[in-house]
């Protein structure tokens, strides 16, 4: 399958201006129009924007409605309010929720059927809301998920051991929150598993603060400067990119699972193929009973937050 190139986004806060910015300075896609309830700033981007197409690839930005959702190969949604200082993910789910419908129902009154990327939060539960409320197939309707948690666990790793990031792989499984956890059996660094890199005195101790400080990396940068997004754009345009030029390439994200792993009825962070058909393939990894245990706590606890956002 072949796209054209058209992007829509839906929500041009800090993550989908950066965003935006990451697709126009990289390549990705060929259009990009923006929806928001902010016309005005809507509008400022566009012509912020478009400065700087001298400098960068050749694509069409501009203001869009739900129309023209259409003809989108792809929906990004970073609408919804953002998580503040000390606040959890899914304590942004009642009101996240009731708008995640609307935007759902706006798109597709356009006749809308490509792929959606979701990337609000609580994202896991979100995702899930909209493929219900779409009624798309799973492949075409996935969150951002654990990209970047495990795109911060590889950064953590490569500075921790002074080594390139982008030859640390390695995945966080769960609900993009507070109980992800990393799958350390499928860690490695230049293809060597990550505990051969660590003292057998260090190991424990080693693990617990690299997986401490990711999941709580985006308290940190919220407590600093307000709102974590050039992180999440990354991501974003990396998924998005990936979608269109249909890399196949592997990524932890959301995806609602229908017997993988032994769960059902829940979207959940587990590694998948992304290529031009949306989801390709879910890889099922064969978890120890330490980490199953951990994936179906974690999808307990989104299934009953999904419950909530039904109800909004």
């Amino acid at each position: 399958m072949q796209h054209s190139g058209n992007i829509i986004l839906i929500g041009d806060g800090a993550i989908g201006s950066s965003f935006a910015f990451n697709c126009l300075t990289t390549g990705v896609g060929q259009s990009l129009g923006i929806i928001d309830v902010n016309e005005k700033r809507v509008q400022g981007d566009v012509e912020d924007l478009s400065d700087a197409l001298p400098y960068t690839s050749q694509k069409n930005i501009y203001a869009a409605s739900y129309e023209d959702c259409k003809y989108a190969d792809i929906i990004v949604i970073t609408a919804g309010i953002a998580q503040k200082p000390g606040q959890t993910r899914l304590e942004l789910l009642s009101i996240n929720a009731k708008i995640m419908k609307e935007i759902t129902h706006n798109i597709m009154a356009s006749g809308f059927n490509g792929f959606i990327l979701v990337a609000s939060n609580p994202v896991d539960v979100l995702a899930e809301l909209v493929l219900e409320e779409s009624g798309l197939p799973r492949n075409q309707v996935l969150g951002s998920g654990t990209a970047l948690d495990s795109a911060r666990l590889r950064s953590e790793i490569g500075l921790r051991y002074n080594v390139d990031a982008r030859i640390v792989h390695g995945y966080i499984m769960g609900e993009h929150g507070d109980s992800e956890f990393p799958v350390w059996d499928y860690t490695n660094i230049g293809g060597k598993p990550i505990l051969d890199w660590i003292p057998k005195n260090r190991q424990a101790s080693d693990l617990a603060e690299i997986s401490h400080r990711v999941k709580t990396a985006a308290y940190g940068i919220i407590e600093k400067k307000g709102a974590t997004f050039y992180g999440i754009a990354a991501s974003l345009t990396r998924l998005t990119s990936a979608f269109l030029n249909d890399d196949r390439a592997a990524f932890a994200m959301s995806v609602h699972l229908d017997g993988e792993y032994g769960l059902s009825g829940v979207s959940i962070g587990v590694p998948v193929i992304l290529g031009a058909n949306g989801l390709e393939r879910i890889i099922e990894l064969d978890l120890n009973p330490e980490d199953h245990k951990r994936l179906a706590d974690s999808a307990a606890i989104l299934k009953d937050n999904l419950k909530k956002a039904q109800e909004a």
